[in-house]
């Protein structure tokens, strides 16, 4: 039993830091504000302000090491949520436990296609080039990218793209 709450809050935890910058996170924020805060106003308000921060901590060169910043926010959460499902009664800490899996489902699905610290886009001659995410047809799910590369492109119909690209 251990072992699975211990997934559950990491899996927790890695939804919040997935979450952070895309469009999932005005849901994700507001859930786990909701969980953490448990019905307490003055709590809830508190863990709005710690999402907040963890959301900024993870925006694009607001650290210096970006990956050490995105484990140490994984694990803060993982905690804060192990802590959490810790306090509560058998039947408080199942809905809790559920409420994390749902939550981190929705992330899964929301996460879409993820593009970060990619290479050049070079284009000459007429050819296309996409170092980033390119969709093709309107399936509506999300994008992302992280510290894209340069894009050039040379001669007529060329093009060069660093970013997402949606056909």
């Amino acid at each position: 039993m251990i072992e699975a709450l211990t997934a559950v809050a990491a899996a927790g935890g890695g939804a919040v830091v997935q979450a952070a910058g895309t469009d999932a996170w005005l849901v994700v924020r507001e859930r786990a504000a909701a969980l953490l805060g448990r019905g307490d106003t003055a709590r809830g308000r508190t863990e709005f302000e710690r999402l907040d921060r963890t959301a900024r901590a993870l925006e694009p060169r607001a650290a210096v090491d970006p990956e050490q910043e995105r484990l140490r926010q994984e694990g803060e959460w993982r905690t804060r949520f192990e802590l959490l499902l810790e306090s509560l009664d058998a039947h408080e800490q199942q809905r809790a436990a559920q409420e994390l899996r749902t939550l981190a489902a929705y992330v899964a699905d929301a996460a879409g296609d993820v593009a970060v610290a990619t290479g050049r886009a070079v284009a000459s001659d007429g050819g296309s080039a996409v170092t980033g995410v390119k969709r093709t047809g309107g399936d509506g799910r999300s994008a992302r990218v992280r510290d894209t590369g340069d894009a050039q492109a040379t001669g007529a119909g060329s093009s060069a793209v660093s970013g997402i690209v949606r056909d």
